[in-house]
């Protein structure tokens, strides 16, 4: 595992899930690791567990919607850990469903926690990572953009594919400052996977045999070990790349 002794990674969306993962895999590698969620107490048992690994975590809550929040969670970064290195955008609203039954508020949920914050907090974080001498930015977007078969996904596509734009032009915009911005697309064991496999279980059978690995990605072992790798030097010349965190899936319809 990649060294990430002395950086400080901030995490949203770290409650739960993928997040959750991302945050103990980068705790393991040695990162001082800010943990960021509506839900306070939900953060603070991703904290607990990085302090009973012996790591160092701060839980903050944090509605990525809310550009005053953002500020918040950069600002009470920088006061206890004296910067930010890492920037992992994970949280996100998914707006699920038909174009016909999406609703405007849904879908501007999704984009608000999704595509608005991601720019938010790359804007906030650029500073502190200049002073840094560089950085590390990790979007998450979704397989879902890239179906042929859109039908009910359109709207979530939508808001993921957006972030992937925000990927290409931050690795373009601050590559002279030396901060790396990239977009991982995983398939993980996450509670929101686990309700679609479970509301939709034919489709998940179909989506199963799509993988050639057979299976889903572990959180902290497979998606969370596979990002501090792309966090660390070994990796220093990738940006701008989305990657495929998913066991080599090849049918998306």
């Amino acid at each position: 595992m990649s060294n990430l002794s002395g950086k400080v990674a901030v995490i949203t969306g770290a409650g739960q899930g993928v997040g959750q993962g991302i945050a103990l895999a980068m705790a393991a590698a040695g990162a001082k690791v800010v943990v960021a969620g509506r839900t306070l107490e939900k953060v603070e048992v991703t904290a607990e567990a990085i302090r009973a690994r012996g790591g160092e975590a701060l839980a903050l809550a944090c509605n990525v919607k809310d550009a005053a929040d953002l500020a918040a969670l950069v600002d009470g970064t920088v006061k206890q850990f004296g910067s930010v290195d890492i920037l992992v955008n994970n949280a996100q609203e998914v707006p699920l469903g038909k174009l016909l039954d999406v609703t405007d508020e849904a879908f501007m949920a999704g984009f608000e926690s999704g595509p608005l914050a991601s720019f938010r907090l790359m804007k906030l974080v650029h500073p502190h990572m200049v002073a840094r001498g560089g950085g590390t930015i990790i979007n998450l977007a979704s397989s879902a953009g890239i179906r042929w078969d859109m039908t009910g996904y359109g709207a979530y596509a939508a808001v993921k594919q957006a972030i992937r734009s925000l990927t290409r032009a931050g690795a373009a915009e601050f590559g002279g400052d030396k901060i790396r911005v990239l977009t991982v697309a995983p398939h993980a064991e996450s509670p929101g996977l686990k309700w679609w496999v479970e509301n939709n279980p034919e489709e998940a059978k179909a989506f199963f045999r799509t993988i050639p690995l057979g299976r889903i990605g572990k959180l902290e072992e497979d998606i969370g070990q596979a990002v501090v790798a792309l966090c660390g030097s070994d990796m220093a010349y990738l940006t701008g790349a989305t990657i495929p965190l998913d066991g080599g899936q090849a049918n998306f319809d």
